[in-house]
């Protein structure tokens, strides 16, 4: 580490130093990112308690020059909460800044500082009687700053939208110290432009969010949930289509899973069994909410799934008997992810296409990946309601992990050009980070990438903040 001591000491003495850690072994698993493709050292942690804390850590970062690293989870898949290898940087982390505010029932809004870990929303929610629907599988560890930093969306961003539609105003500390205060519950506001998008998304580079005024809902009234089997996706889009004509706003979750996502999951995630009597090659997940009643949630239900098995669009389906087992079903499906790191290593992409394209893009990206990787073993399955689909390869099954991964580019340029081909997204619901950092560049238009250089002058003209996540520097 070159960031000197006596520097050390300064940003030390703004938190404390029982939260200013220091030794590798304290600072090691804030280095370490789910998927372990970025680590690098850092001389120093901090953990300031608040937002004063916070803004003067920035203001003696741009004063030095030092380079600073916000983390808020550490669960993000694409490398932008770790330091930059080979270079000296300080993590900020948000994790003691983790107080619920303030719960406005009439306003249906919650002020949530931005450390609080999402379950724990989820349930200060539901003890008034509401709901913050953002569902992720990393839930019982990821905090809001993170949520709202990648623009996180999960599996009800059909019915209810990603972080950007979920939040209402943002608390953020700017590079040179200064606080903006926006923590406003309107839900209209055209007083200009809208600062608050600059943040969300932005992945810690424009500034540290530190609270945010978030969406409540109403608890359903009724909800069920069933799992379907078909034998394609082709099937599965034309069963959403019947889906979103019988159900309309009610219909709250349309996920996409292939047999081989079930069978690893099966064999590798605890307390969890196929809910249909045989296999299928494809299934789908429905989610279906009513204001209304239990009974109004059943009957949308067996009627949208009489009508496709009378059409021969699934071949089965069961309906959930109760809140355990439909939990059960969203177990199912939030725990492929988790399922695939036991089969070995994984090139992933975290892709969109509109969803009338998804059976096509599937096909086309099947056809590529078994062209170069015959043996590779396919798991593609997500949000087919809002065309999100986490396209994953596995090794083949007893092949070595290191020569899988290292294709890795390879496979990512078959896949993302089908993915542009389709008008589609390299980055659905994880944000950018180190990992797709090169390939934006040279995917969106020149201005593009030049209104971003702008916009990140204009707010960090020193470059302290998340340094080399998103955008590089200009090409000389």
């Amino acid at each position: 580490m070159t960031t000197d001591t006596s520097l050390l000491d300064r940003f030390a003495a703004i938190v404390g130093d029982k939260h200013a850690l220091r030794s590798p072994a304290d600072i090691d698993p804030y280095l370490h990112e789910p998927r372990g493709l970025f680590f690098d050292a850092s001389p120093m942690v901090l953990l300031p308690a608040n937002t004063e804390e916070v803004s003067q850590i920035l203001a003696l970062a741009t004063e030095t020059g030092t380079a600073i690293v916000p983390q808020a989870g550490n669960t993000g898949h694409v490398g932008g909460q770790v330091p930059l290898e080979g270079q000296s940087q300080i993590i900020v982390s948000v994790s003691r800044l983790n107080r619920i505010r303030n719960v406005d029932l009439t306003g249906n809004s919650m002020t949530v500082e931005a450390g609080c870990i999402l379950a724990k929303v989820h349930e200060e929610a539901k003890k008034a009687d509401r709901m913050f629907p953002l569902s992720l599988g990393s839930e019982g560890s990821c905090e809001i700053g993170g949520n709202l930093s990648t623009n996180a969306g999960g599996t009800a961003v059909l019915a209810y939208g990603n972080m950007r539609h979920l939040c209402l105003g943002l608390e953020v500390v700017l590079p040179g110290g200064d606080i903006w205060n926006g923590l406003r519950s309107l839900k209209k506001d055209n007083t200009g432009y809208d600062l608050r998008d600059l943040f969300i998304g932005a992945e810690g580079t424009l500034g540290i969010i530190t609270a945010a005024v978030l969406k409540l809902f109403p608890i359903p009234a009724g909800k069920q949930v069933a799992v379907a089997g078909l034998q394609s996706p082709d099937q599965a889009l034309k069963v959403f289509g019947l889906a979103t004509a019988l159900c309309g706003p009610s219909l709250t979750g349309f996920e996409l899973m292939p047999r081989i996502a079930m069978q690893f999951t099966v064999a590798h995630v605890p307390d969890n069994r196929d809910p249909l009597d045989g296999p299928h090659p494809w299934y789908v997940l429905i989610d279906i909410s009513s204001g209304q009643s239990e009974d109004a949630a059943r009957d949308l239900m067996e009627g949208l799934l009489e009508q496709a098995l009378t059409s021969g669009l699934i071949d089965d389906a069961v309906i959930a008997q109760s809140e355990q087992q439909a939990n059960a079903f969203w177990n199912l499906r939030e725990s492929m992810s988790f399922a695939q790191k036991p089969e070995g290593t994984s090139i992933s992409h975290d892709v969109s296409v509109p969803v009338s394209s998804v059976p096509t893009f599937l096909q086309q990206a099947d056809r590529a990946v078994l062209g170069a990787m015959p043996d590779a073993r396919i798991v593609a399955f997500g949000h087919m309601g809002d065309g999100n689909i986490h396209y994953n390869i596995s090794q083949p099954k007893g092949g070595d992990g290191k020569a899988h991964l290292a294709r890795r580019r390879e496979i990512n340029a078959l896949v993302y050009d089908i993915v542009l081909a389709h008008g589609g997204s390299i980055s659905a619901e994880h944000g950018i980070g180190q990992l797709k950092r090169d390939l934006l560049a040279e995917i969106r238009q020149p201005i593009e990438i030049d209104l971003m250089r702008r916009i990140k002058s204009a707010f960090d003209p020193a470059g302290i903040m998340n340094p080399g996540k998103i955008i590089g520097p200009p090409t000389q």
